[in-house]
């Protein structure tokens, strides 16, 4: 699903997405307000999201999205015209699984499609980390979503860590010397009990859970 407030870049992200093997356009939405009845109701498996809209923005939408989807939620890649977007960030930590700039290729945009549907987290762990650091400071954030990690193990705990520091499960398996089933079990079981939507917004509540600190080394 595309939700954009300018009509032609929305026409023109729609007319893409139906031109491209294995993908569908399902739905496009011309505001905030109107990607949340759609969401609801199409069950979109990916949707690209404006993040400048008026009325309900698209860090405000992806909160109410994922907030009223009941079981596979759909993912959320934000489109922006800057890359150290204040509202990327937020749009992180409500959830969304990535970002992408505007003017980016219709051939990256479909690898990117394909990567968030997958499940994976669509920036360099470099970006993130600028991001973050442009936006929070070391130490336990009053409001962070699961801020609250004496609910994990020590083992979830260091599970977190290593995905904050941008490793892939495979890389984590082999980290910590445990198969990567595993790996995704202690995943899933964290983002479970801290009520996490996205590997992102595991990434954010561990530096702002001082979990990892900004600024430290890999």
């Amino acid at each position: 699903m595309v939700v954009d407030d300018q009509v032609l870049i929305r026409a023109g992200l729609v007319a893409m997405i139906k031109a491209a093997p294995g993908l569908n356009a399902v739905g496009e939405a011309s505001s905030g307000e109107q990607a949340v009845e759609l969401a609801a109701r199409l069950r979109p498996d990916v949707i690209l999201m404006d993040i400048r809209m008026p009325g309900l923005s698209g860090v405000a939408a992806t909160e109410q999205i994922l907030a009223a989807a009941t079981h596979d939620p759909p993912r959320i890649l934000i489109l922006t015209t800057f890359d150290l977007d204040e509202y990327v960030y937020a749009a992180l930590r409500a959830g969304a699984s990535g970002f992408m700039l505007k003017d980016t290729s219709p051939e990256r945009l479909f690898a990117a499609i394909a990567a968030i549907a997958g499940g994976d987290m669509l920036f360099t762990p470099g970006v993130l980390r600028r991001l973050i650091e442009a936006n929070t400071r070391p130490g336990p954030a009053a409001g962070a979503p699961g801020q609250d990690l004496a609910a994990l193990t020590s083992r979830e705990q260091e599970v977190l860590r290593l995905v904050a520091r941008g490793l892939s499960n495979t890389d984590i398996a082999g980290t910590l010397y445990v198969s990567e089933a595993t790996v995704k079990t202690h995943l899933n079981r964290l983002m479970s009990k801290l009520s996490l939507s996205s590997r992102a917004q595991a990434v954010v509540v561990a530096y702002e859970s001082g979990l990892v600190t900004p600024g430290s080394p890999d």
